[in-house]
């Protein structure tokens, strides 16, 4: 048992470096292998310090610096230490990659739409990674995450297209490049939308409502089948006001498949009802967690 738990323990902790470091490795690909080479108008801490050095001649190193230096302390204090342990790694290990190892994988040189596409799908895997390991790489991520801990309503897909709208389009505005600004725009909706697709995707599944006279049986079927608890609802027809059982069972598309195969096995009369849910929370599904 001791081994099992000091197993268990380890791969708790190697497993969001892994992905960390896999989600660090998808950022400089889309960034050295598709965005430097199509020019489009930067995004986060770097389009924010772009901006600054047109209009005051800042440097822009520095100007991510201090930009950096107060948000840092309000995610320590919104989102906790550990979390600002975690970005602080997670910082480190991006620009690794980004500065070092991206530069040496080849470029993409063809159709600006193109690197638009494969920038946000690319990226937006990166990011979604990294963020469902409750981390960062810094910078603009800490207004995302700091704006999800005071909206928790809102997804971070939704809050990462905001924060980038309105650095693309002033940056567009200040360089006098309109395609730039559209293909920006077209980065920034691809990537918020594929960051909420595997972030919130993982947790989407399918609603179950079968009703039967065989409830019990059923449900413990369902149990056997797939390792998926069950609800028993009472029900009474509408037309013909007999006493029925509803079993209410959520899982994944896979076991889907499984249930309605058991559920025809054991009462081929039964009525199943089958609906999309967009998220689960729960035992058997993965829990999002932000800050500490």
């Amino acid at each position: 048992m001791e081994q099992l738990a000091e197993k268990t323990n380890w791969k708790q902790k190697i497993t969001p470096f892994l992905m960390e470091t896999l989600g660090g490795l998808l950022v400089a690909v889309s960034i050295d292998s598709f965005a430097v080479n199509a020019e489009f108008p930067m995004t986060g801490f770097s389009g924010i310090a772009l901006i600054f050095n047109r209009l005051l001649g800042m440097p822009i190193g520095a100007t991510i610096l201090l930009l950096n230096v107060p948000l840092a302390f309000l995610c320590y204090k919104l989102l906790g230490k550990g979390f600002f342990l975690r970005s602080v790694r997670c910082m480190f290990i991006s620009s690794f990659f980004i500065d070092y190892i991206g530069p040496m994988l080849p470029a993409y040189s063809g159709d600006r739409l193109l690197a638009a596409l494969c920038t946000g799908v690319i990226s937006g895997i990166g990011y979604a990674l990294i963020y469902m390991q409750n981390s960062s790489t810094g910078g603009a991520d800490f207004v995302v995450m700091a704006l999800k801990v005071v909206r928790p309503h809102m997804s971070l897909g939704k809050i990462a297209f905001l924060t980038d709208f309105f650095i693309v389009i002033t940056g567009g505005i200040l360089f006098r490049d309109v395609d730039g600004v559209i293909y920006g725009m077209i980065v920034s909706f691809i990537f918020s939308a594929v960051i909420d697709k595997v972030m919130y995707g993982a947790n989407a599944g399918k609603l179950a409502l079968i009703v039967t006279e065989c409830g019990e049986t059923v449900s413990q079927t369902i149990e056997d089948t797939c390792h998926r608890g069950s609800t028993l609802l009472q029900a009474k027809g509408g037309y013909s006001h007999d006493h029925k059982q509803v079993v209410m069972c959520a899982c994944s598309d896979k076991q889907m498949y499984q249930v309605q195969q058991a559920v025809k096995g054991i009462d081929p009369e039964s009525f199943m009802v089958v609906l999309e849910s967009n998220e689960v929370h729960g035992e058997g599904f993965r829990n999002i967690q932000i800050g500490d």
